[in-house]
């Protein structure tokens, strides 16, 4: 018999994965009951705590980081903080999104004008940084990322990386996120590769992300289903 997780259990699944990812990418950070926190800046674009449960607290949040250096920044998973009192501003706002564990790619989000695969060295990581940040490699992410597990996904046009995603496991899903395409009309075509690359890894998972705006909306035409808000505070004072 299939178990169906609950929204509230899908939702901490969701953080728990966000938060593992955010932790392989930064090599800082701990675990503690209601989040994951760094004491040290992390990188650019990577929180510097992530709330794992509806539960935690401000005061939690803000002894596990470090708002005397610019730049501190806070994923509020449940959209249930207020950091406002201590400097914070909300920089953006997104909706966790969920697929079921083996559910099928929409047709319609596939496309066959990539060619796909998964990066499997270091050289080709740098290259598809590249590619997703538009603006040369700067190391973000490791070459280590790589012999955890995580899938660094490829779309090439003639052997020249276009656009791509990231599917990690973590936290009891698999999560789908840093989702590109240089080409609009690509961007279902790099959902779909995701989705393929998670139902080979791990099928009996449940795979989980957030997105806002137009990203979401690309999100939930390749089948995903929106599960629940979430902030994002910078620390701002």
């Amino acid at each position: 018999m299939t178990i169906i997780p609950s929204t509230g259990g899908l939702l901490r699944a969701a953080a728990r994965n966000n938060a593992e990812w955010c932790a392989a990418v930064s090599r800082a950070g701990h675990f503690r009951d209601s989040l994951w926190c760094s004491p040290r800046r992390t990188p650019p674009l990577y929180p510097d705590a992530v709330t794992l449960a509806p539960d935690a607290t401000a005061a939690d949040v803000l002894a596990g980081v470090d708002t005397a250096a610019p730049g501190c920044s806070v994923k509020d998973s449940f959209a249930a903080l207020d950091l406002a009192p201590a400097g914070f501003e909300v920089l953006f706002e997104a909706q966790w999104i969920h697929r079921p564990a083996g559910a099928a790619v929409p047709e319609a989000a596939r496309g066959g004008r990539l060619e796909w695969d998964e990066v499997e060295s270091p050289a080709e990581l740098s290259a598809w940084e590249a590619a997703w940040d538009g603006e040369g490699s700067t190391g973000l992410f490791h070459e280590g990322l790589l012999r955890e597990g995580i899938v660094f996904l490829a779309g090439r046009d003639r052997a020249r990386i276009t656009a791509g995603a990231v599917v990690s496991t973590g936290g009891g899903a698999v999560g789908v996120s840093n989702v590109f395409a240089h080409d609009d009309a690509d961007t279902g075509a790099a959902w779909a590769a995701a989705l393929d690359a998670a139902a080979r890894h791990r099928p009996e998972l449940p795979v989980v992300g957030y997105e806002h705006g137009e990203g979401l909306d690309t999100a939930v035409r390749a089948g995903f289903t929106p599960l629940g808000q979430l902030r994002v505070w910078l620390h701002t004072a």
